[in-house]
């Protein structure tokens, strides 16, 4: 990974500040600011001044400030909700304050909403004559400056969008908990209604790749690197590269830049790392929460989808027309997403695929909302098929798989017999190659065994299909006593059909039984039945 590091926050460059903004800003944490609990000064450590300095002292010669969006990875413990809750209180008290502003706090679900509220709150109730200053709404999570009429407002991300919302600065308190991006779609819409407006993001690294904070973080890494010149956009990422030795302390006092202060405690993270040593999910954790690794989706993944991610070449298939091909279908309940997948063996032992889904096209919106994935972008592309009314069309699905038999040599259209009856009847009556594959370890842990291979030797060949990546990326695998593999469907976290499609497309490739000598010969091999 090519470094993004801000080595800026922990040395002495100088920072522009031609108006003395980010000094002022400094101050007014530092003398008028109390914390919450201890009723002491607030302690603003040097790596957070530095910050502070940075997105307030830079401006243009009119005196607006030339960072409008500040994008902060921190790891957990880092005290990202007191620091974000100092700076919007600049925007309701202090001198970065306008009158009649509306200073929005967003956190995932209400009750995170409430801790940021209470943080804002109790920073106000013991800094003196602060307290007296404002009019608190306890109930509402908002109070308002009663000279200017400035209102600071506690939300949740599950909160009704505010399309009428004109906010003079909002806090984007831990994105890498959302499932719903409208509300920070509307939000940052209304900051761009009026001039000198900040909008913070603060998060830890968060896992997968289609949802809204991995949006934003891979945004702020192209700006770090000087892939996109935008100014206007600060990014402060202090996360580790995925290869680097989680257990080498020298990487934790890296990101961790309040560790030497005793946030978070240093004793504790070596508890944890003993322990996460010989618990593999509790590693994962501990290089999520402590070394802001950004993970794969599934707590307990099937393959590293970094390695995954190496069979993305694009593919062209119009050379590939007529080759024979093997086609695996996971055919959902009627409201969810159903996956074909035709596998292709190449000649090195390698696969190719080329998966197809269907999802119902009405409420595409709504099942993208449910499911935290952009199904209305993935049908524009062309990588996703919503098919008429409010249920899976399984003629539609029968009719791709028609398709595929004459554009291919369809040696076998192997099911997960759940569901499908509908479209395989027909396929059955005409006599296409229909067999049915169990699903449980006797076929599926083997089969997981050469996908695994495949993925892993750089020879399973997906184009870069982001519905079939979310697929694998939701995998979790459950091992019995014995280490046979199965896909734990209720512990991934969310559809692994293309996954599921694929593998079934994958063994069936590998067994490479060509359909006329089994019927011929009257043998089919174990975990297969043939129609």
């Amino acid at each position: 990974m090519t470094t993004t590091y801000p080595s800026w926050i922990h040395d002495d460059t100088a920072i522009d500040d031609p108006f003395g903004y980010g000094e002022r800003a400094v101050n007014v944490i530092r003398k008028h600011f109390k914390h919450p609990k201890t009723g002491r000064p607030f302690e603003l450590s040097y790596w957070m001044e530095r910050v502070v300095r940075r997105i307030y002292g830079p401006c243009h010669p009119d005196g607006r400030r030339i960072v409008k969006n500040a994008i902060l990875m921190l790891p957990r413990g880092s005290r990202k909700t007191t620091l974000g809750a100092a700076l919007a209180l600049l925007h309701t008290v202090g001198p970065e304050k306008v009158n009649g502003g509306q200073v929005i706090c967003c956190a995932y679900d209400r009750e995170q909403s409430r801790i940021a509220y209470e943080e804002a709150a109790g920073i106000v109730r013991v800094s003196g004559k602060m307290a007296s200053r404002v009019k608190m709404l306890d109930s509402r999570h908002r109070f308002t400056n009663k000279a200017t009429r400035t209102r600071l407002q506690a939300v949740s991300s599950d909160a009704n969008a505010r399309n009428g919302a004109t906010p003079s600065f909002v806090l984007f308190d831990e994105v890498h908990c959302w499932r719903d991006r409208s509300l920070y779609d509307v939000l940052r819409t209304g900051l761009g209604k009026t001039s000198n407006t900040l909008s913070i993001v603060i998060s830890q690294a968060g896992r997968g790749q289609e949802n809204l904070a991995y949006e934003i973080f891979s945004y702020a890494r192209k700006v770090a690197r000087g892939e996109v010149e935008d100014p206007g956009t600060l990014p402060v990422l202090l996360e580790t590269d995925p290869e680097a030795d989680w257990q080498d302390e020298a990487n934790w006092h890296r990101v961790n830049p309040g560790l030497a202060q005793g946030y978070p405690d240093l004793d504790a993270l070596r508890q944890e790392a003993r322990e996460a040593a010989n618990r593999p999910a509790l590693r994962e954790k501990f290089r999520n929460d402590h070394l802001n690794i950004w993970l794969d989706r599934s707590t307990d993944p099937f393959v590293d989808m970094n390695v995954y991610d190496r069979g993305d070449a694009l593919i062209d298939f119009t050379k590939r027309k007529g080759r024979p091909a093997w086609l695996g279908v996971d055919v959902s309940a009627t409201t969810d997403l159903t996956a074909v997948v035709a596998c292709l063996p190449d000649d090195d032992g390698g696969y190719t695929v080329q998966p197809h889904f269907f999802v119902p096209g009405d409420r595409l919106y709504e099942r993208a909302d449910r499911d935290g994935v952009p199904y209305p972008q993935w049908a524009a592309d062309g990588f996703i098929t919503p098919t008429d009314g409010n249920v899976i069309d399984y003629a539609a699905v029968e009719r791709r798989i028609r398709e595929l038999c004459q554009f291919f040599e369809v040696r076998q259209i192997g099911f997960d017999k759940a569901y499908a009856q509908p479209i395989m009847a027909p396929l059955i009556e005409n006599r296409f190659p229909v067999v049915t594959v169990q699903q449980g370890w006797f076929t599926q842990s083997p089969a997981l065994g050469k996908l695994e291979r495949a993925i892993v030797s750089g020879k399973f060949r997906h184009g870069g299909h982001p519905v079939l990546r979310w697929c694998f990326d939701n995998v979790a695998i459950r091992p019995d006593t014995n280490g046979n593999r199965t896909i734990n469907k209720s512990g991934s976290t969310d559809r692994v059909d293309g996954a599921t499609a694929a593998w079934m497309a994958l063994e069936l490739a590998s067994v490479g039984i060509d359909q006329r000598n089994v019927y011929a010969s009257g043998k089919r091999p174990n975990g297969f039945r043939i129609f």
